[in-house]
């Protein structure tokens, strides 16, 4: 058997193989990101029960705020109560995106750029796990518990609501939101997202993580420490991570060839050569190939033109004629205006 003929059945041999291989490789990261998920879940429930320590931080962490002049989270709730609709829209961005828009920006990574979501993926264990010591130390109760700041609890008022009553909620731990996991993956995923994608607008995806930021301290879940604590987490993770970054495709600049856009000048009826710098189109010369104009009256009008003939004349190389109006038209297309120029078909 030939060569050739192996080859092909090697391939069919090898494609189921490397299919599973896939699935695997797949299910492993699936379960691995589950798992972090419910070890984030459960170590969130074991640093619950300290309610009034998580109130002192609270007053504390507003105080500061006021002392840094900080804007306050009740004038922004306040200027986002003037719209309901938009009070709606916050509250479900808050209750919605979260967690499928990281999810989605993790699958599109794993499946188009695996390098890029290995690094995302370990930043994002990291910076879960380091939030996680946080609210063990650091409890803290969210502004919309704080009754005497007039903050509101605008999930449960408007809704779509993600937290239930804190006194019979045993599903969430509401008193940590020192550092905000909301802001800091939505930064991640906007950092994953400008390095793997790249382009001059890169930087619309940082609108993520800025709604973000408004959601958050609008809807009352969050201060704004909360977020820069997030922040600050993030960027460390992303330090510590930093011999594992991809690197990064250089993508060449589009150039264009000048000769593409050629003039369309106009010449009076009849006239099929021009003089010397003027252009002659390709369609002018193809117009007279099929509809078979007559040239010189002494070819017997065997429907030739002067162009051909010219091309045939002793001495003069076949295709010298064809460099030559290509010549003359690349010299009128940097004499003209660009206002007339237009695309050659």
């Amino acid at each position: 058997m030939t060569e050739q003929a192996v080859e092909p059945r090697r391939a069919v041999v090898h494609r189921p193989a490397v299919a599973r291989s896939g699935i695997l490789s797949a299910l492993r990261e699936l379960s691995l990101v589950a798992a972090l998920f419910m070890v984030y879940k459960v170590g969130r429930l074991a640093a619950d029960g300290h309610v009034d320590e998580a109130f002192r931080n609270a007053r504390a962490v507003w105080d500061v705020e006021r002392w840094l002049h900080l804007p306050s989270e009740l004038t922004v709730q306040r200027a986002l109560l003037d719209w309901h609709a938009l009070v709606e829209v916050a509250n479900s961005y808050y209750a919605y995106v979260h967690f499928p828009a990281t999810a989605a920006a993790l699958i599109w990574l794993y499946l188009y750029r695996p390098a890029h979501y290995r690094w995302t993926r370990n930043v994002l264990t990291l910076l879960t796990g380091s939030a996680l010591l946080v609210h063990f130390v650091i409890p803290l109760a969210p502004p919309r518990m704080l009754g005497e700041t007039g903050m509101l609890d605008l999930g449960h008022l408007f809704g779509p609501a993600v937290y239930g009553n804190p006194e019979t909620d045993h599903l969430s731990n509401q008193y940590a939101a020192m550092p905000s996991l909301h802001f800091g993956w939505a930064l991640v995923v906007a950092v994953a997202l400008m390095a793997a994608i790249g382009g001059r607008r890169r930087a619309l995806w940082l609108l993520h993580p800025a709604i973000t930021l408004l959601v958050i301290v609008a809807t009352g879940n969050h201060y704004w420490l909360d977020a820069v604590a997030g922040g600050l987490l993030t960027a460390a993770a992303y330090a510590l991570l930093s011999r594992h970054r991809p690197a990064v495709t250089p993508v060449p600049p589009v150039t264009r060839d000048p000769r593409a856009f050629i003039p369309a000048p106009r010449r009076p009826a009849g006239d099929h050569h021009g003089a010397v710098g003027e252009q002659v189109t390709d369609e002018q010369v193809t117009d007279k190939q099929v509809t078979g104009e007559q040239g010189d009256p002494g070819h017997g009008g065997e429907g030739h033109s002067d162009h051909e003939h010219r091309d045939e004349e002793p001495g003069r190389p076949a295709g010298v004629a064809y460099a030559g109006r290509h010549e003359a038209r690349l010299a009128g297309l940097q004499q003209r205006p660009r206002s007339r120029w237009h695309t050659d078909r």
